[in-house]
């Protein structure tokens, strides 16, 4: 049966990449790299272990799960990116540091979830500023949207961690509604609304460049309840990006998991 294709999120732009990015998808890829064939990916194979895992969508040129593979080698870390630059810039990184709990996959992250990541298989699911596509005409090519939020609602485990960010104050409140409205999440802020940043995320360039040009920044994050107890919550509320904003442990990257921390 044909899957019905759906609107991309991104565009491929011919973007500059390094002689040392294409040396790097030729020689690197082999080592972190996952190929993708008809069957699903298994985690516990490419990683060669099972451990908790994290997912970074949209890494761009891999600042925050570059660091964060860096940082916790207890944890296992995939990246999913389409843009071949920043893949090759990221593996350079990883062979630099050596990560062995790194992996890469370059290619639509919602074709990917859908039909070769199985359920549960992350404790935690990062995405840092997608693309807010802010020109109304293009509002649907937003990654965030119900039937997405539900996918990765579905690959996380019981208990595990959605955390999104954005400079974009529209995209925010679009955010805040779709996974307010899930059934399967539950807002860590205490008003169900915004959080405070994680201070493991270090700053990437579209954030250094939106404080630059005065933007405002919003962090969301849910965690994924027991059937039972998941409960949808109101609408967008206020964007807002200092009323409610609370730290949130982090299982997973919080000052509590010294026994994750490299």
């Amino acid at each position: 049966m044909q899957t019905q294709r759906h609107i991309r999120s991104f565009v491929l732009r011919a973007g500059r990449m390094t002689p040392a990015q294409e040396r790097a998808l030729t020689e690197l890829w082999p080592s972190y790299g996952v190929d993708l064939g008809a069957d699903a990916v298994d985690l516990d194979v490419i990683f060669g272990r099972r451990a908790p895992r994290c997912l970074e969508i949209g890494f761009g040129v891999g600042e925050v799960i570059g660091s964060l593979a860096e940082k916790h080698p207890h944890i296992d870390y995939l990246g999913i990116e389409v843009h071949r630059p920043g893949v090759g810039r990221l593996l350079l990184r990883a062979a630099q540091a050596n990560a062995r709990n790194l992996r890469v996959i370059c290619h639509d992250a919602v074709d990917v979830l859908r039909d070769k990541i199985p359920d549960g298989s992350f404790d935690e699911i990062l995405i840092f500023f997608p693309d807010p596509w802010h020109k109304k005409r293009h509002h649907k090519r937003r990654l965030i949207e119900p039937a997405f939020v539900e996918c990765l609602g579905a690959k996380l485990r019981t208990g595990g961690i959605l955390r999104l960010a954005t400079d974009w104050q529209a995209y925010a409140e679009q955010m805040l509604s779709v996974c307010n409205l899930s059934p399967e999440l539950a807002s860590l802020s205490t008003d169900g609304t915004y959080v405070a940043r994680p201070d493991f995320r270090p700053p990437t360039r579209f954030e250094r460049r939106g404080a630059r040009l005065g933007h405002g920044m919003w962090d969301l994050a849910y965690t994924k309840a027991p059937a039972c107890a998941a409960a949808a919550l109101p609408g967008p509320m206020p964007a807002s990006n200092e009323a409610a904003a609370k730290p949130v442990n982090d299982e997973l990257h919080g000052k509590r998991s010294e026994n994750h921390t490299g």
